[in-house]
């Protein structure tokens, strides 16, 4: 079985029945997971802003990086494996977003994370099956292509699924 790890501002995707997609430490952070029932290809995004603007000479090197191009770029790499580009059909879920060294909500990343991804989802008429949103402690999630199962993990915590 082969991992595919995903760091800040990465995306994959792979149809391989062996392989787990994964990505490590998610806090303010949102990992997407589009599962494409059709292709059994499995496709990941961390994506660690909301909007592009902010940057937008990373976006060249990173698109993953922001929600408003990462869902996008990782919708392009999923055709490569015979996906519908509109993600007609796919199965959406979503981790992370949490309130990490931010006590007082000064800065909101996580839930303006979480806003923006669901707000570029929608404009591709996809929406979450599953979340596990918020909260203040991180998260490694983990997706095997072979069952779909989405696996979460947190220090301290008991693992989890959704």
């Amino acid at each position: 079985m082969g991992n595919i790890i995903l760091g800040v501002g990465e995306l994959g995707a792979t149809n391989n029945s062996a392989d787990c997609v994964k990505t490590f430490a998610l806090g303010s952070c949102v990992a997407v997971i589009l599962m494409c029932p059709k292709t059994h290809t499995v496709g990941m995004v961390h994506v660690a802003l909301p909007e592009s603007k902010i940057n937008p000479d990373k976006v060249k090197t990173r698109p993953g990086y922001f929600a408003d191009t990462g869902i996008s770029a990782l919708l392009k790499k999923m055709t490569t494996f015979g996906c519908d580009p509109s993600g007609r059909g796919f199965i959406v879920k979503l981790a992370g977003g949490a309130r990490i060294m931010d006590p007082n909500n000064t800065f909101n990343i996580g839930k303006r994370n979480a806003l923006a991804v669901k707000k570029t989802l929608w404009k591709y008429s996809l929406g979450a099956v599953a979340e596990d949103l918020g909260e203040t402690y991180s998260r490694t999630v983990t997706v095997s292509v072979a069952t779909g199962e989405t696996l979460i993990t947190s220090p301290g915590r008991k693992d989890w699924k959704i």
